[in-house]
């Protein structure tokens, strides 16, 4: 299985590349043209959703640093 990397910016999207495939909640696949790196909207503003455009800028705020999640529950 080929690995795909998701960085969560800090004030902006997420930015996913390696191979993967996005899909709408019908499991219709969207057309990436080709692309291994596409960002994602975390802010709502995009209007190109779910697909970044940069919107975001002075408007969104999120320090973006790793952390671990508790153990899933059984």
């Amino acid at each position: 299985m080929a690995k795909t990397k998701i960085t969560v910016n800090n004030n902006g999207s997420l930015r996913i590349e390696g191979e993967f495939e996005i899909v709408d909640k019908e499991g219709n696949v969207y057309g990436l043209g080709g692309r291994e790196l596409v960002s994602i909207c975390r802010c709502g503003l995009s209007k190109n959703k779910p697909f970044c455009d940069g919107s975001h800028k002075g408007h969104f705020e999120h320090d973006a640093q790793a952390f671990d999640l508790p153990p899933k529950k059984q």
